[in-house]
């Protein structure tokens, strides 16, 4: 059952006790008429959460057996007052015995089940929730839930498209539920999402209903994890601070009731920064205490690092158009260069930055025949070319297209990022979250500068 099932009759159940009390001083007030209004309602309530026990925890459960005595025993009485053969204090002894026995039996007997849904909105970020579901799906006493939710992509006049649902590109062992068939109204215990921009997202939106500012109103615990890792700060180095604090003030952190961090020093910034911004914004010092804020910011390890450290190449399924560039003529195997381009590059060079790419692709096509490149542009990166100008989106499109046609390298748009990290030799691009991640398996990294071509 349901925490808040069990809840429920457990109020009901104190309004009974309550109204037990009632009736042994109306009968001994003479106002024998008022009791037995009293004791038909204690019946038609034990009846309802006789109902909810049986929906829940099936026919014929332990506790049903209990309420039947109960109300066996309320007519009994009831027939006893009308007939004017009584004891009060029988009457009594007998129903607080009884109503006992039910509180006993839904104390002990009815065992509690949270139900936990994860709401991620891209494929390609479920690496930020998927080490806890799993664990959580394994927990017997959770109902774990995949609904990945919907997003429209927006563009440089900040109109969005339709939307779309990638709910057939998570991996088929996992049970994924459709958005549309998912009822927020039966109020989930928790809700974890990695997306924190709400409205605020200028590339992809997710829908209106699945914002943070919503969810929150519909679960007792809202927990936000970061899609992203960043790369560790001081937590005394404000300079580096400055760079990422907009991070800390997103809807996404701002209505969860918890934040899983990627470790200490990064809740200990999270939290300065967190409440900086809120007593700017108007929020009462009191809510900021420095026990609430311990509670929301925590810094136990992301996901995407359990993950990670736990990559083998083994594991996946290499297609044979990568086979086919990964391995020489001879079966030997070539290194494999991992090539990250990011959203954050592109905003800050341009068209340098499209320069810079045709210049290592060139770079990479005459090493060939020692070195296959897999390259990973950002999942959003064409999205947020898209929403600069429309020369950069051509030339952009024209690079990755000659570079699909022409073969010679892997081009990876794919959701799983993992692949790329467990399948290559070494890291080379942008400095990224995937950078940091990177670093965990100990392999090579070098990071690109737009500025050096030679």
């Amino acid at each position: 059952m349901r925490r808040r099932g069990k809840r429920q009759i457990e109020e009901f159940l104190n309004g009974i006790r309550v109204a037990n009390g009632e009736i042994v001083s109306l009968i001994n007030d003479g106002k024998a008429h008022l009791a037995l209004e009293l004791l038909t309602n204690c019946q038609n309530i034990a009846i309802n959460v006789g109902t909810i026990i049986e929906n829940a925890q099936g026919e014929g459960f332990v506790t049903i057996k209990y309420l039947e005595e109960y109300c066996e025993l309320l007519f009994s009485i009831y027939e006893d007052i009308n007939s004017g053969e009584f004891d009060v204090s029988v009457i009594s002894d007998n129903l607080e015995k009884s109503l006992g026995k039910v509180c006993n039996s839904v104390q002990n007997d009815i065992e509690v089940r949270r139900e936990v849904v994860f709401m991620p909105y891209k494929a390609s970020m479920w690496d930020a929730l998927e080490s806890i579901y799993l664990k959580m799906r394994d927990d017997p006493t959770v109902d774990a839930k995949l609904v990945p939710i919907p997003y429209q992509p927006v563009d440089e006049n900040g109109n969005t498209g339709e939307f779309i649902c990638e709910a057939d590109k998570y991996d088929k062992s996992l049970d994924v539920i459709d958005w549309t068939e998912y009822n927020l109204e039966d109020r989930p215990d928790a809700i974890y999402i990695h997306n924190p921009y709400d409205e605020y997202n200028k590339v992809t939106r997710v829908h209106p209903r699945f914002f943070a500012s919503n969810l929150s109103k519909y679960t007792d615990e809202l927990i936000y994890v970061p899609y992203f890792v960043l790369p560790e700060i001081d937590p005394n180095n404000q300079i580096a601070i400055d760079r990422m604090k907009h991070f800390c003030y997103l809807p996404g952190v701002f209505y969860a009731d918890k934040v899983i961090l990627q470790s200490e020093n990064m809740a200990k910034i999270y939290k300065t920064e967190f409440r900086r911004a809120a007593l700017e914004n108007g929020i009462p010092q009191e809510i900021l205490t420095e026990e609430k804020l311990d509670a929301k910011f925590l810094g136990t390890g992301s996901p995407k690092f359990d993950r990670v450290m736990n990559l083998s190449e083994t594991e996946y399924d290499i297609p044979k158009e990568w086979r086919d560039i990964i391995y020489k003529a001879d079966g030997s195997r070539k290194k494999v260069v991992l090539y990250n381009t990011t959203v954050v590059a592109m905003l800050r060079e341009r068209a340098k930055m499209l320069d810079k790419i045709e210049w290592a692709l060139n770079v990479f096509y005459e090493n060939r025949d020692k070195v296959a490149l897999l390259w990973r542009p950002h999942p959003l990166l064409r999205n947020t070319i898209a929403s600069m100008e429309g020369e950069l989106l051509e030339r952009y499109d024209a690079i990755v297209a000659k570079y699909r046609t022409d073969a010679w390298g892997i081009y990876d748009d794919t959701p799983d990022m993992d692949r790329a990290i467990a399948i290559s030799d070494a890291y080379y691009g942008d400095g990224s979250s995937v950078e940091t991640l990177y670093e965990k398996t100990g392999k090579p990294i070098m990071i690109q500068n737009v500025d050096v071509k030679n």
